[in-house]
């Protein structure tokens, strides 16, 4: 568990207050920022925005709580935010549109700095499973899988690749996605990958918005995309665990403990449930844990 999972806010790289969120002047409960390039700045705005980011990157603090990150539009916006004084205070990039064929582009341009990489899934390749193999066994080269912090699914492009948008009254894994999701996670995870949910485009519906984050969970997500101040608290709130989960997962960690036991009449088994109480003792060391029982 990093600590830049959870929420992380997509902030367009020409906000008029980017410094100040940068600093954690403004917005300070975020613990994960991306400064966006692509999507979120129009093509016309592009130069304004990579001047606004320079400004930001040689002006902010060193050290702050969030971890922060930029979302790149391309490999030359990369070089150029690498060229930028500050940039070695960024914890890494957010590669969008990334597939096995476009990966090496950007990989080579911070293979000799100490910034982390988040691909993005977002575009074709994506519902071929063959082709996420491949790109798996890509990420997996010596010298790239230390780099990859976590890999992040683009909901929002993967429904326009099917003509389709989010409906308001279903969660994202009740449209063609959830098979996709799915696999994703089946093909990722077992070779230790971490992958982050979707954007909840709907900031009028907090039910649904709970619903979703509770399936993420569910389907092994480590954090979810936030596209407004507001989704932060509820998304991290889901990520808070619960004391029974907790204590569950301390006496599966707990050396004395036997290979099989029944607790809170569930049963327990050390060597099956061992990964997913490790990463239950690290999340609530980021995110607390609930009230008492």
């Amino acid at each position: 568990m990093h600590k830049s999972m959870g929420a992380s806010l997509y902030v367009p790289a020409n906000h008029k207050d980017l410094l100040q969120i940068a600093n954690g002047e403004k917005l300070p409960q975020a613990r994960s920022l991306i400064f966006c390039t692509e999507d979120s700045v129009a093509d016309r705005e592009l130069g304004w925005a990579l001047f606004n980011l320079s400004v930001v990157l040689q002006n902010m603090r060193g050290e702050v709580p969030a971890e922060r990150f930029v979302r790149v539009r391309n490999p030359e916006v990369l070089t150029r935010v690498l060229a930028m004084p500050g940039a070695h205070k960024l914890t890494g990039f957010v590669i969008p549109k990334a597939t096995r064929q476009n990966f090496e582009a950007y990989y080579r341009l911070v293979r000799d700095t100490d910034h982390m990489l988040m691909p993005t899934l977002e575009t074709a390749e994506v519902f071929s499973e063959r082709e996420m193999e491949s790109f798996r066994d890509l990420l997996q080269s010596p010298g790239v899988r230390s780099r990859i912090l976590a890999l992040r699914i683009g909901g929002n492009d993967l429904l326009a690749l099917l003509g389709l948008r989010r409906p308001r009254g279903m969660t994202i894994y009740r449209t063609p996605l959830g098979p996709v999701i799915a696999r994703l996670v089946t093909v990722f995870r077992p070779h230790g990958f971490m992958l982050t949910a979707p954007v909840f485009e709907h900031l009028d519906l907090p039910e649904l918005l709970d619903q979703e984050v509770s399936e993420d969970i569910a389907y092994g997500m480590v954090g979810k995309t936030a596209i407004h101040p507001s989704q932060i608290g509820p998304i991290e709130e889901h990520y808070k665990v619960k004391p029974q989960d907790l204590a569950a997962a301390h006496a599966i960690l707990d050396e004395n403990s036997p290979a099989v036991f029944k607790m809170h009449d569930s049963m327990c088994e050390v060597a099956t449930h061992r990964a997913w109480a490790e990463r239950l003792v690290a999340q609530s060391h980021i995110f607390g844990a609930h009230g008492a029982l």
